[in-house]
């Protein structure tokens, strides 16, 4: 399982757009979100990390490869944009 910290994910479109950003790459990869964590994982047995980081890029987020994400979100507190989403919701 490949994890990301996705700090620009911000609300349910956001998890969305990224999930399907991802089984775009690969329809059958496994795509988790937490949102309150910013965190993204992804199981795949035929995509890699690589892949799957331009994926989410390609939907206009930045994802940073979280090698252990129960550190980083421990160490990093979420950065939320102004207001309650990504301004992308109607």
């Amino acid at each position: 399982m490949y994890e990301f910290q996705v700090r620009d994910m911000t609300c349910g479109h956001c998890s969305s757009a990224i999930t399907a950003a991802v089984k775009s790459v690969d329809p059958t990869a496994e795509v988790k979100v937490d949102l309150n964590a910013h965190l993204v994982q992804v199981s795949s047995a035929s995509i890699g990390p690589g892949q799957i980081a331009k994926a989410i890029e390609s939907a206009g987020y930045t994802p940073t490869r979280s090698p252990d994400a129960n550190s980083a979100a421990a160490t990093s507190p979420p950065q939320r944009a102004t207001g309650s989403c990504c301004g992308r919701c109607r």
